[in-house]
């Protein structure tokens, strides 16, 4: 796939497949991949294992604040995908389940978090030619993205994603556990002070309700044939 040297940010609601789509667009495209989410989650894992956040959500900020000047998490490919890492302990899987989940949209309200998480993505796209998923990537990491997508799709289809996603790891979770937790997050996400998730100006809606990887892709080529008047579908190019 063609695609112009541009910074691709992808934003939306939990659980709208944001991090498959952008992987896929990155391997087709030689995009870097870079997981915003990925970052928030290492830093409430880390929070977690080490006492920074409690039952009720309550945070020592101070301590993670001064954690954080110092905490490497960071990616790295391992046979050909991204995986998460801190420092040198994989943390890619640990990240996923349900108890980070509701925990991380807490820990990422938190502006010395955000800043800890924009910063390493800032400097990482630098030399463009990236592809970026969050909920402010768009709209407040990278204002001036080339392309801006914001990914959205119906709560209860998102939640059977999630549970789908997360019963295939091996926990054992039911449907109104993750849609109670797509839910609290799509309020937490949307409220927070710092950042919230909102869709830019410029960007371009994407509902996959209804719609296979596959056909986001046709979608998106679609997209940038109009835009950049690269090869479309049938191989040709859009003016």
């Amino acid at each position: 796939m063609q695609i112009p040297d541009i910074i691709i940010a992808i934003d939306g609601y939990s659980s709208t497949g944001k991090s498959s789509f952008a992987k896929l667009i990155a391997k087709e495209s030689g995009f870097l991949y870079l997981d915003s989410g990925a970052l928030y989650r290492g830093v409430t894992l880390f929070a977690m294992e080490n006492g920074l956040i409690d039952s009720g959500n309550n945070i020592r900020e101070d301590k993670l604040a001064a954690a954080l000047k110092t905490l490497d998490i960071h990616f790295e490919n391992i046979g050909g995908k991204t995986m998460t890492f801190m420092g040198d302990r994989c943390i890619e899987n640990e990240i996923r389940t349900l108890g980070v989940s509701g925990k991380v949209s807490p820990i990422a309200t938190l502006p010395v978090v955000r800043e800890y998480v924009d910063k390493r993505i800032r400097d990482l796209g630098k030399g463009k030619r990236i592809v970026v998923d969050g909920r402010d990537i768009g709209s407040t990491v990278f204002p001036d993205a080339e392309l801006k997508i914001f990914m959205t799709a119906d709560r209860n289809v998102r939640a059977m994603r999630r549970m789908k996603e997360m019963q295939g790891k091996g926990e054992n979770v039911t449907f109104d556990e993750v849609l109670r937790n797509v839910t609290d997050r799509d309020y937490i996400d949307s409220n927070r002070a710092a950042s919230p998730l909102s869709k830019a100006d410029d960007a371009i809606v994407l509902d996959n309700s209804d719609m296979t990887i596959e056909e986001q892709m046709v979608w998106l080529k679609e997209l940038l044939a109009r835009k950049f008047g690269t090869p479309g579908n049938d191989g040709s190019a859009e003016a």
